[in-house]
């Protein structure tokens, strides 16, 4: 099958937009106030500064502007605007004006203010449409790698997240403790929220928070006796929308830090709250001894991945403070969901 040139395919917006145009500029071309009719020299010139312009826009432009070939352009466009002139002088006065125009040359510098202004609006607009269109497929690509990277950060939670409770499942399986089926059957909960409804960019804001409580309920688990879990909110109601997963991580590596560096008096915290104008605050607090295998807390996986897709999802619009003391461990988030892209 022999290949095709796509650059010499015009969509019909462009022909649309093209059409109009000549017809615009040929108007105020061809018009003349004490000549209602369009004279037939009239029609012919322009015809012929048509034809410079769609040479420049369709062979010119695409085979040696836009590959910056920018002599190569130069020349064509120089030979181009010669030619016209040439046929003008040589041609088009001789049919038209045989008695007046065709018997001298007026000078280059004249004919030019006479064929430049209809071919470089031509032109202009032209390079103005290429121009937009490109813009156009730019945003398009950068959206489809931004979507692109999302879902890859977005796929590393899932394996992390399991990775992590099914250790946990495991020690309840290994001492055959009773709450073994009812781990399973919350696991399974979150897992298919996390696999089948979190597909979307933005989840409904209280389903999240329905997910973070189920999820805590889960990990909870961990600490039993050795200590005590808050998760409370404030304000959350229907309307707002919010990027799955994100704040999950930040609880993970509460639970994750508190129960493996203490053996008791574990303090877990969890608050989100949104304001009148919806801003989101979320606010995480867990107690840690501090041992070698807490030093890089905040450099783990689940953290950078958040971070990256915070900037991707909430540019300009959220921030972000992780403070670490002695003993203690606070995430303090907030994001207004007003202004996601």
């Amino acid at each position: 099958m022999p290949a095709t040139n796509n650059t010499t395919r015009v969509p019909y917006r462009e022909v649309i937009f093209q059409v109009v145009l000549h017809l615009t500029v040929f108007v105020f071309y061809a018009f003349e106030r004490d000549q209602p009719l369009v004279a037939a020299q009239k029609i012919a010139f322009f015809l012929n500064y048509v034809l410079a312009a769609f040479v420049i826009n369709y062979y010119l432009l695409p085979r040696f502007f836009y590959q910056k070939k920018h002599l190569l352009f130069s020349i064509g466009v120089t030979l181009i605007i010669a030619a016209v002139i040439v046929v003008e002088e040589l041609v088009l006065e001789p049919i038209y004006f045989p008695d007046t125009r065709a018997n001298r040359f007026p000078g280059i510098l004249f004919t030019l203010t006479q064929v430049l202004p209809v071919v470089v609006i031509l032109c202009g607009f032209k390079f103005a449409w290429d121009a937009l269109n490109k813009q156009r497929e730019v945003e398009q690509l950068k959206s489809a790698v931004q979507e692109s990277e999302l879902q890859y950060l977005k796929s590393q939670i899932n394996p992390h997240f399991l990775f992590n409770n099914l250790n946990n499942l495991y020690s309840y399986a290994i001492e055959n403790s009773p709450k073994t089926p009812e781990i399973i059957l919350e696991l399974s909960g979150v897992l298919r929220y996390m696999l089948y409804e979190c597909r979307e960019k933005y989840v409904p804001l209280d389903r999240e928070m329905e997910q973070l409580r189920n999820f805590i309920k889960i990990s909870e688990m961990q600490v039993e006796e050795r200590g005590q879990v808050r998760f409370t909110t404030e304000n959350i109601r229907r309307g707002y929308r919010i990027a799955p997963l994100i704040l999950t991580v930040f609880i993970e590596n509460a639970f994750k830090h508190s129960t493996a560096s203490q053996a008791g008096d574990i303090s877990i915290e969890v608050e989100v709250s949104l304001s009148h104008e919806g801003v989101l605050k979320f606010v995480c607090k867990n107690s840690f001894q501090p041992q070698s295998n807490t030093e890089n807390l905040s450099k783990g996986i689940g953290l950078e991945n958040v971070r990256k897709r915070l900037k991707l999802l909430y540019p300009g619009a959220h921030e972000l403070n992780i403070r670490k003391s002695v003993d203690e461990y606070e995430v303090h988030l907030t994001i207004d969901l007003n202004k996601s892209v």
